[in-house]
């Protein structure tokens, strides 16, 4: 799944297209790129577009204030900024991406690089040991590389982090951490434990105060747990009015 395919879509969204026509911006796009010359109707080039509808369109019920957020941050942040975004969305849509991140950044934490062969065995840990796990784990991979978050390191299946994209902007920050939220990979946890989450491992996120992170954005909470924790956890259920 390539990044320029989600810049495409959103794109098309904030310019107040409807569905009909982003699908055929879509169609258009992935006519030359993806099942070149084939019209079966499920295939690949259809299956990534339902991707990016219901990343950016069609999202899961409850998703919408999230959504919404997202195309707000979209509309006014830097193109740099994207990458951000599109990696919320598709964390908080599809939490097995998140839940590769995760392993991968944990390794990369750990030892500096991460093997594809360690990143499956601990994703398939986590999922269940199927080969399905395993191929859908590689090619979220292969994703991490086209969009410049993960770089070859020179020894096969191996793979190094990029320069990791400094989030300045606060609200996008506190967006990130609902994403990973939403996604589940992490749970109720600590602000800190969220702003250093592995699962962002393309980030760098500020250092954000609990009243910064409730200010921007009322779908979250934060519970003093032991006297001198706080748990960021997110309220229920996400409606409309949270927006």
């Amino acid at each position: 799944m390539r990044l320029d395919w989600f810049e495409r879509t959103a794109n098309l969204i904030v310019a107040g297209n409807e569905k009909p026509a982003i699908m055929e911006g879509l169609q258009d796009l992935l006519r030359d790129k993806v099942s070149v010359g084939g019209q079966a109707v499920r295939g690949n080039r259809e299956k990534i577009i339902t991707i990016l509808l219901k990343t950016w369109l069609t999202v899961p019920d409850g998703l919408e204030p999230l959504r919404d957020g997202g195309l707000d941050l979209f509309k006014r942040a830097q193109r740099a900024d994207h990458l951000a975004l599109h990696w919320g969305m598709v964390s908080a849509v599809y939490p097995f991406w998140a839940g590769v991140a995760g392993q991968t950044g944990r390794l990369l934490r750990l030892q500096g690089t991460a093997g594809a062969a360690h990143v499956q065995r601990r994703v398939r840990e986590q999922y269940g040991e199927r080969d399905t796990v395993s191929r859908a784990a590689r090619r979220v991979l292969r994703s991490f590389v086209d969009w410049d978050v993960l770089r070859e390191s020179g020894v096969k299946g191996v793979y190094e982090p990029a320069s990791p994209m400094v989030v300045d902007d606060r609200d996008l920050a506190a967006w990130l951490i609902e994403a990973v939220l939403v996604s589940g990979v992490n749970g109720p946890t600590t602000l800190k434990s969220l702003t250093e989450s592995t699962a962002l491992f393309p980030f760098r996120l500020p250092r954000l105060s609990a009243g910064e992170l409730v200010g921007s954005t009322k779908r979250l909470d934060v519970i003093t747990h032991n006297l001198d924790e706080e748990l960021v956890v997110l309220k229920r259920p996400l409606t409309a009015q949270d927006t």
